[in-house]
């Protein structure tokens, strides 16, 4: 299934493809001529596609990658910005942060699979998705303060949140780009895939078979199970433990009167894989 919404609006290029493909959903970025960077149109579809997909039961992975083999996302789309007034900007800054919110709260797991260099918002794209694969010879980078301002699409809360403050200080402020390699060291990158070659097609194949393949291990886990363990994670590693706790609690018993977990009794009784249905 391939859902090109911008269609509708008159555009012969969608700049998001949304394909289906058994367990898992794929959005492409598909900007390509200018490095898939988040114009307010490409932003208001990915906000579209997750209202849509946090309801959709067969979905349980979602994989985000952008089109071409040299650039997963440039961050803004810079010839739109300079010509907002400073209102629409802050108009922009708002659309953006909605726009990775959306895709940081959905129930499913999200897979930022990262085809090449990300600049700025693309880079804090990539932290709003919950495990991240990269390409070996790609780099992330947060330039705004090189360019007069700081991350603004959340980049100074999450990259903290996910390798510590002195790391990420290091990171915001020096502007310097992290490998694949380094990114695995301090946490933020958990596979790397090796480059494809220039034939590769539209978007890299070699990482499109690894999210697959991790998606569809993932998929054999019952789906409830992952939404409320998600949510403990999200909503309680900032607490302190005793409400932490009794968060875990409470996503725990949300699951205690489901089919799923009957389901998982059962075929561990008949030493049977199981067959989760998200109920």
């Amino acid at each position: 299934m391939t859902v090109e919404g911008n269609k509708r609006n008159g555009q012969d290029n969608p700049v998001l493809l949304v394909e289906k493909e058994e367990s898992i959903t794929w959005l492409k970025l598909n900007r390509p001529k200018v490095m898939n960077c988040l114009n307010r149109a490409l932003l208001q579809e990915l906000i579209r596609v997750c209202s849509e997909l946090k309801d959709d039961r067969s979905t349980r992975v979602v994989g985000i990658i952008g089109s071409g083999l040299k650039t997963f996302c440039a961050g803004a789309d810079l010839t739109e910005r300079k010509s907002l007034t400073p209102f629409e900007t802050v108009d922009y800054i708002s659309l953006i942060q909605n726009a990775f919110r959306a895709i940081e709260t959905l129930p499913q797991t999200v897979i930022g699979a990262i085809n090449g260099s990300a600049f700025g918002g693309g880079t804090e794209l990539a932290l709003a998705c919950d495990l991240r694969v990269m390409v070996a010879g790609a780099s992330l980078r947060l330039t705004e303060v090189k360019l007069g301002i700081i991350p603004g699409a959340g980049g100074t809360q999450r990259l903290p949140r996910l390798i510590g403050v002195s790391k990420a200080k290091e990171l915001i402020l020096t502007a310097a780009p992290l490998t694949a390699e380094r990114g695995m060291d301090i946490g933020l990158i958990h596979k790397v895939v090796k480059e494809s070659s220039p034939e590769g097609g539209d978007f890299h194949e070699p990482l499109l078979k690894e999210v697959r393949t991790w998606a569809a291990e993932i998929a054999t886990a019952a789906p409830l199970s992952l939404q409320q363990a998600k949510f403990a994670i999200d909503e309680g590693y900032d607490r302190d433990l005793e409400a932490g706790l009794a968060l875990e609690t409470k996503a725990y018993l949300q699951l205690l009167n489901t089919k799923d977990r009957l389901e998982g009794l059962a075929a561990f009784a008949e030493k049977r894989t199981p067959v989760y249905r998200g109920q």
